[in-house]
């Protein structure tokens, strides 16, 4: 059906200036000016062929046309807005994402503009989590918690772990390797950093944030793989969190065994200096974890892809 009527701004201005009874407050309503509101209204009018207003030097009333017209219109207008409420709630999509927080500050931080960018009807929301470090509970952690499949709001985790979820749909993301880091600071310190043998003058810290002890990244496994010997390899502090390792490196406190592709960017922007080629294997892979009920989603899939292209074209995964 074709629809022949006046322009729609004709119809929200008389709104306006019957509820207001005043052409200056539905001006400063609508942000235009009295004038302005004055020439819509006679627009409307001049096309209606009716008058529906009276006007005096301090009043403004409405004729029988206005108050029978002004009803539909309002509620007209009431249509258009549930309308347009209803596509944007349709559009709008939400993302629950969760990480180790090393994941999440060292690498998600630096790209998840990318992907508001590309995707700007998601609305994520980014949780940095240490329980997605696997540890002896990570499945009682995990068993029991159900998504409901109808919401429109998806669930992606990521874990540092084994692999092993039973119940979830799983999938491989990243194998890091571990290397040794410092702050370039140390390179040319009284006692420099140049060779090998320089890292018994060196002040050696440790990552504890991995809760089985045996899937930590090691001192005595690094040094073994240098072929290094005569180093106390259980000197030095101990953080329990991989983000305050990276502080305490950054300020020159010691060297310490990092994921390589958490600090790429420091590197590169010369804040941080891997002083050896020497690399440890992770005895832990990154993975994406999605409850079964919730990687149908378009929301999920969107991600999943945008993540997976990220991390393949940065690193060799």
């Amino acid at each position: 059906m074709a629809y022949r009527l006046p322009p729609l701004s004709t119809f929200r201005t008389f709104e306006a200036a019957a509820r207001h009874l005043s052409f200056k407050q539905a001006a400063a309503e609508l942000n235009v000016t009295p004038s302005a509101v004055s020439q819509q209204i006679k627009k409307l009018e001049s096309y209606l062929a009716v008058a529906l207003f009276t006007r005096s030097r301090n009043t403004l009333q409405l004729t029988e046309h206005g108050v029978s017209m002004v009803q539909n219109v309002r509620e007209g207008l009431e249509c258009f807005v549930a309308g347009v409420e209803s596509t944007q709630r349709v559009r709008s999509r939400s993302l629950n994402f969760s990480a180790p927080p090393s994941f999440a500050t060292r690498w998600l931080v630096h790209h998840v503009s990318e992907f508001s960018a590309a995707h700007p009807d998601i609305a994520i929301r980014i949780n940095s989590n240490p329980d997605h470090i696997d540890g002896p509970d990570t499945l009682a952690k995990m068993a029991g918690k159900t998504v409901d499949p109808r919401a429109d709001i998806g669930e992606v985790a990521i874990r540092f772990g084994t692999g092993e979820y039973p119940g979830y749909w799983v999938e491989r993301l990243l194998t890091p390797e571990y290397v040794v880091v410092c702050s370039p600071i140390l390179i040319d310190a009284d006692r420099p950093l140049r060779a090998l043998r320089d890292l018994r003058h060196q002040v050696l810290i440790h990552d504890e944030m991995i809760p089985a002890i045996d899937k930590r990244p090691s001192w005595h496994e690094w040094m073994k793989l240098a072929k290094l010997r005569g180093i106390d390899a259980e000197s030095g502090p101990r953080y329990s969190n991989s983000v305050l390792v990276h502080e305490a490196v950054l300020e020159g406190q010691g060297i310490a065994l990092v994921i390589k592709q958490h600090i790429e960017s420091d590197v590169a922007a010369g804040r941080l200096v891997i002083p050896f080629p020497i690399s440890l294997p992770s005895a832990y892979s990154y993975y994406m974890v999605i409850a079964k009920q919730d990687v149908g989603k378009a929301v999920v899939q969107t991600f999943r892809k945008w993540i997976k292209q990220e991390v393949s074209a940065q690193h060799d995964v």
